[in-house]
């Protein structure tokens, strides 16, 4: 029951964070993409410019920001140079790495350019 618990939370900030990118004026541009290297919760255009977005969900914050390891962001740096590849200027598409947190409240604060490519 856990699991089925954790992975409905998870869809359920994924969603708030989708809907708090677009009151910001972006565009969602795929959720839960999946690539050969992972998945990428979500993926946002905002003019030129490609954001992969990790979602994090945890009691609060902190505990949420410690959820994100290395070994995941490479493998959502390999997933997002996957994405690129389609786009029109390839590996030369404007793009950052933001990580949202969601806490039990369900208060998000975001990490704007939280990993560098």
């Amino acid at each position: 029951m856990t699991g089925a618990v954790s992975y409905h939370g998870g869809r359920v900030a994924e969603d708030q964070v989708a809907a708090h990118y677009q009151r910001l004026g972006m565009t969602i541009a795929a959720s839960r993409w999946r690539g050969q290297s992972g998945e990428i919760d979500l993926i946002a255009r905002s003019g030129a410019t490609v954001i992969f977005i990790e979602v994090k969900r945890a009691e609060n914050f902190a505990i949420a920001a410690e959820r994100l390891s290395q070994r995941q962001m490479a493998r959502i740096y390999g997933a997002a140079s996957e994405f690129v590849a389609n786009e029109p200027l390839g590996q030369n598409t404007d793009m950052r790495f933001d990580v949202a947190l969601v806490d039990g409240e369900g208060r998000i604060e975001i990490i704007d350019n939280a990993a560098s490519y």
